[in-house]
């Protein structure tokens, strides 16, 4: 099957396009692109390493489709967004760097624990929101990051550049602990903070690793689709239900993570 894709230029074409739509609507809701586009690469012919690398690259075009769908939740974010990103993008600057100097065997282990942790941590947001809050020195709806927000931050940017699968559920679970604020706007923040390591990863493997360009291209297009339409389907859910489905989706992909690496 996977041969029968990569040598049919149109069933390739769909298959990319197809997955890029699943993959933005993923992302922009459940911070789970990856879900759905790297599998798709790899049908379409690639191998791991550049399916990884293009698959990053693609995903630019999640953050810009997801910044344009959710405006209304980004406006008087500015401050904001700036810091995260900064600080998310250096992180990912150090997650490329170190994907295209180590090996990603041990990497790939801890994987799925740091993304069932993510799970768990925006299941039981609210009980840690109030205990965060009760000792915290200032409101818990403060929007300047402090050091242990900074750290985490850089942490998951790091994590987005180095694999990316399920950043952005670390990366909502980290922003939901620390803003008292509807789930659409910590969503619409995080699309922005993980789309900030993504990107700075993605230029340092469109120059240094083998990305696979008409592939990115298409994945890319169906991506903006799927994350523009994201933030709508975001402010039409309920809550505490859409909460508990991308945590449920978060464990299954930590199960199939840690399966395939412990098979590999």
């Amino acid at each position: 099957m996977q041969a029968l894709i990569a040598g049919t230029d149109s069933g390739r074409v769909l298959l990319l396009l197809a997955a890029g739509v699943a993959s933005g609507l993923a992302g922009s809701v459940a911070g789970l692109a990856s879900l759905f586009s790297y599998p798709a690469l790899l049908a379409a012919g690639l191998p791991p390493v550049a399916a990884n690398v293009t698959n990053t690259v693609a995903l630019f075009s999640n953050t810009v489709g997801s910044a344009v769908g959710a405006r209304a939740e980004l406006r008087g974010q500015r401050t904001r967004l700036v810091r995260l990103a900064v600080t998310a993008a250096l992180g990912g600057a150090i997650g490329a760097a170190l994907l295209l100097g180590t090996p990603s065997s041990t990497f790939e282990l801890v994987v799925p624990w740091l993304v069932a942790l993510g799970s768990v941590l925006i299941l039981v947001r609210e009980p840690l929101r109030r205990l965060t809050a009760r000792f915290s020195a200032g409101p818990a709806s403060s929007s300047v990051p402090g050091l242990p927000l900074a750290c985490a931050v850089l942490l998951v940017g790091l994590y987005g550049g180095y694999f990316g699968a399920a950043a952005g559920v670390l990366m909502l679970a980290v922003l939901s602990l620390s803003a008292s604020e509807p789930l659409p706007v910590t969503n619409a923040v995080k699309n922005i903070a993980t789309g900030a390591a993504n990107i700075t990863a993605a230029i340092a493997y469109a120059f240094l690793a083998p990305v696979d360009w008409s592939a990115a291209l298409t994945l890319g297009v169906g991506c903006f689709a799927g994350a523009w339409m994201g933030p709508a389907v975001v402010r039409r859910l309920p809550e505490a239900p859409l909460r508990i489905a991308i945590a449920l989706a978060g464990f299954g992909l930590a199960w199939t993570l840690w399966r395939d690496a412990t098979a590999s």
